[in-house]
């Protein structure tokens, strides 16, 4: 066990080490919070990364967003989230996630899936990327709804709770499905897998919900505390989102006025 632990820290450790490093040496004013405490004296010029790329680049920002000043924006980034599943060799949960906010609000993210695709054989592509920014889309994945009529929870796979079972009863689902990883179960929602994330414990960071609800509004759908309120991502915000979090490309209302009182008062935001 303690070799799988070591093994995620420094993975987790090496891939917030590139990006931080490579982010602040580009954007030195910017604000960066990442899930480990890193100093940034030992990272290596092979983890720093200068290139860009030139699909996002050919795109007009936002005009809401032309003026922004470089120290106006926070960066957060969560180097592996699904850092246990990972440990347990169930790669497709695994995702990397850097959220940028402005004025306290997600306004654009990147989940990068590095193992998807890892069972599709020798010759498939491994990897891809999905981001998004408000005001122009996402991209990398196919937008697909949910199945009509159905309700299909996705909650927590390593972090059940009786609290977290009771809110999912509560909300009568069709079927369940326990998956790792924050960014992981947002993509479940913009592919048409799930109908609704649902997460009624205090578990969760503004790391791991940062860059996918981006790109979650992006394209229409809406990720709260279970009380409904917005995330905040200035930073001198808490990381913990204590509330738990409620999320879906559509319906938001239908699940969001089924949270049972006992479970809201549970939650403290």
């Amino acid at each position: 066990q303690t070799g799988a632990n070591d093994l995620q820290t420094k993975a987790d450790r090496l891939v917030q080490m590139s990006i931080c490093a490579s982010l602040a040496r580009k954007f030195p004013k910017v604000t960066i919070i990442g899930e480990e405490e890193l100093s940034t004296d030992e990272v290596t010029e092979e983890l720093i990364e200068d290139g860009h790329c030139e699909e996002i680049l050919k795109r007009t920002c936002p005009a809401q967003y032309t003026g922004i000043k470089e120290e106006e924006l926070v960066i957060w980034v969560d180097p592996l989230d699904g850092t246990k599943e990972y440990t347990e060799g169930l790669l497709d949960h695994v995702t990397v996630l850097i959220g940028i906010a402005y004025g306290g609000k997600a306004i654009a993210g990147v989940i990068n899936q590095p193992y998807y695709n890892y069972e599709a054989g020798a010759d498939a592509v491994l990897g891809r990327t999905i981001w998004g920014v408000l005001g122009i889309g996402a991209f990398g994945f196919q937008l697909t709804e949910a199945p009509a009529g159905k309700h299909i929870i996705i909650t927590t796979r390593s972090h059940s709770s009786t609290l977290v079972n009771d809110c999912i009863s509560a909300l009568n689902p069709d079927s369940v499905i326990r998956v790792g990883g924050a960014g992981n179960k947002v993509i479940q929602l913009i592919e048409g897998k799930a109908s609704a994330y649902v997460f009624a414990s205090p578990g969760c960071k503004k790391w791991d919900t940062c860059a996918p609800e981006a790109i979650l509004h992006a394209v229409g759908g809406k990720i709260t505390d279970i009380h409904g309120n917005s995330f905040q991502y200035n930073k001198e915000v808490k990381h913990m989102n204590s509330a738990g979090v409620l999320a879906t490309l559509r319906n938001y209302d239908y699940y969001a006025s089924r949270i049972p009182n006992t479970v809201k008062q549970s939650l403290v935001p």
